[in-house]
């Protein structure tokens, strides 16, 4: 895991294989028995595919679409096309590991749990992330994360993808 605030030289496919690695030794040595990956949309389902590939998880990959569970419609605005999450296998008592591209100010990860908690209730769930970036609003924090990085308010940044996957950094338009 880096902890950086120079972001220019980020490279997402060393920081995936960062991740696998830390990842891999995560779930050993916390004995998670046959967890399933869930990607939250887009670049969580994009990073926890190549989790799933590098480390050989069999089960199937779940995806999580969060737009209903959010609790900042008014500031970010509703997306016209949503499509349903896919759990294709049981929650309940289930090591779950969930994967998103940007840790920012904790609200897409609550939502994310929101919803599945709706499904039942897993036994443990493990929060990977690419990057872990400045700006929380709530107290989410990831266990494995590939990048530390601070941005001021008015920068961002977004994975863009699918192949290749790469970081965009860009100041807020006023």
């Amino acid at each position: 895991m880096s902890d950086t605030t120079q972001h220019a030289d980020l490279d997402v496919e060393a920081l995936i294989e960062e991740i696998a690695t830390r990842l891999a030794r995560h779930i050993e040595s916390h004995g998670l028995k046959d967890p399933a990956l869930i990607g939250i949309r887009t670049g969580g389902v994009w990073l926890a595919a190549r989790l799933r590939e590098r480390l050989g998880i069999d089960t199937p990959m779940g995806e999580l679409n969060i737009a209903f569970y959010r609790d900042d419609f008014s500031r970010i605005g509703m997306h016209p096309t949503v499509e349903p999450s896919a759990l294709p296998f049981d929650i309940d008592g289930r090591d779950l590991v969930l994967v998103d591209d940007i840790l920012y100010t904790g609200r897409t990860i609550r939502a994310a749990m929101n919803e599945i908690f709706d499904y039942g209730r897993p036994r443990t769930i493990t929060l990977v992330v690419l990057v872990d970036r400045s700006g929380r609003e709530l107290p989410i924090d990831a266990n494995i994360y590939g990048a530390r990085i601070t941005l001021a308010p008015d920068e961002h940044v977004k994975l863009l993808g699918p192949d290749p996957l790469r970081l965009e950094f860009c100041a807020t338009r006023t």
